[in-house]
């Protein structure tokens, strides 16, 4: 996902700024060009090269189950001014810029990377939130990047049925089987049938490497 905090509302040097505080590899051109993207001016330059890697190592990934989740983001504004003021107490240059929803977590997006005593105290205050419950809550972890799975040999129909295998029955084997355990997926499994006249499918898992 590509972010940036500029506005078509801010002036050219704070948009800069921002720009190429989540982007540092960018030159001036560029900047200048995704300022212009922008403000509606010009498109897209196939030249300009916006990775997310520098980016990405800005999010802390805190795995939590759907009641945590929600509750969470009820609050995010005020629980993001919490975190910055606890981080700006341990006199650390660490910001929390916002949060946002993934599809099994909370995503907080920093202006640095952390390093693990700010990762403790990032989990410490989300477990001391109100209407958090502790049980629900995988341990915080970077970014890192993705790896995928392919299982084959997957029968596309449940036994005895006509009807395909679904999510639900991936799901739950996953989280039955014990070479998942502490593997954290990235999406939902992807269920490909290997052909239009084939019985058999096969199952894409995308995860974090960490």
């Amino acid at each position: 996902m590509l972010y940036t905090q500029a506005s078509k509302g801010e002036s050219n040097i704070e948009s800069a700024l921002k720009i190429k505080e989540a982007f540092p590899t960018l030159n001036a051109n560029n900047i200048n060009n995704i300022q212009q993207i922008i403000k509606g001016n010009s498109k897209p330059k196939p030249y300009i090269n916006m990775t997310t890697k520098d980016l990405s190592k800005k999010q802390i990934i805190i795995p939590m189950n759907d009641v945590n989740r929600n509750n969470f983001m009820r609050n995010s504004n005020v629980y993001v001014i919490n975190m910055n003021r606890t981080l700006k107490n341990i006199k650390t240059n660490i910001i929390v810029n916002f949060v946002h929803l993934d599809w099994n977590s909370i995503i907080v997006m920093t202006n640095k990377i952390v390093s693990n005593s700010e990762l403790q105290m990032v989990e410490n205050y989300i477990k001391n939130t109100n209407y958090i419950i502790n049980e629900g809550i995988k341990t915080p972890r970077l970014l890192q990047f993705k790896s995928y799975l392919k299982i084959i040999g997957i029968l596309f129909l449940q036994e005895n049925t006509n009807t395909p295998i679904n999510l639900s029955i991936i799901e739950n084997i996953i989280k039955k089987n014990h070479i998942f355990n502490n593997i954290m997926l990235v999406s939902k499994p992807c269920i490909i049938k290997i052909s239009p006249k084939s019985d058999m499918a096969i199952i894409w898992i995308n995860i974090w490497n960490v």
